[in-house]
């Protein structure tokens, strides 16, 4: 899965290594590189998800590419992501022309996540306003990433203290930041979800959150259809 980059120059590896091509997109010019390098995958990727993203939203961005791909003769599949983490988004990403998700955020809150208890508890605990797009976690961790891909993460003491202040001497915190993320304190380290942390509620086990999507997701397309015919 690539992503933040021109996906071209990697195809004819990826695919000589027998994987699929999947491409994540944040933009239309980035789809059609995508498209260009024979992805059989596009993720459209919102900028309500969580960790790195641009600026577009998901659910405009999901029906442009769909038609993008339509007009280009592309059979790749399209997934939606960002702020997608209930039956709801499922469905409502489906009307929207992608063939399935990808999520993050509410698999954040798995009982089989890799996430320290503590960044586990205080992303069940938040709601969608409590997120924002930020440079200082990856400048505090000395990564360069290009200017238009910024972080979504937990507010938290840590961001609340640096962002806005990117010219500060951000780098004198790197040895704190790095003790912080290694004892798993969701204070002084990021909690990288998306505006979808709103939605997750409790910790369960993976297959329960997607089955449980899935359902959900049936029953508001039933709803929708019932809907359709009593108008």
């Amino acid at each position: 899965m690539l992503s933040f980059g021109d996906p071209v120059p990697f195809a004819d590896e990826v695919r000589a290594a027998g994987a699929a091509l999947i491409c994540q997109v944040q933009t239309l010019a980035q789809a059609r590189r995508a498209i260009d390098a024979g992805a059989e995958v596009i993720v459209a990727q919102g900028a309500e998800a969580g960790g790195h993203g641009a600026v577009r939203g998901t659910t405009t961005l999901v029906p442009e590419v769909r038609d993008l791909c339509a007009r280009a003769g592309t059979d790749a599949l399209v997934l939606a992501a960002g702020g997608i983490a209930d039956g709801r988004g499922l469905a409502a990403a489906l009307m929207l022309g992608a063939d399935g998700v990808l999520v993050g955020t509410c698999l954040y809150a798995a009982e089989e996540a890799l996430v320290p208890p503590a960044l586990q508890r205080s992303a069940v605990a938040a709601d969608g306003d409590a997120t924002l797009r930020t440079s200082v976690v990856d400048i505090v961790r000395s990564r360069d990433w290009p200017a238009e891909f910024s972080i979504r993460v937990l507010r938290n003491a840590f961001v609340d203290r640096w962002h806005g202040r990117e010219e500060a001497q951000l780098a004198d915190a790197a040895r704190g930041y790095a003790a912080a993320a290694s004892a798993g304190d969701p204070d002084e380290s990021a909690v990288i979800v998306g505006e979808a942390v709103g939605l997750i509620g409790r910790v369960r086990p993976a297959v329960d959150i997607i089955q449980t999507m899935v359902a959900d997701a049936e029953a508001q397309l039933h709803r929708g259809e019932q809907l359709i015919v009593a108008g």
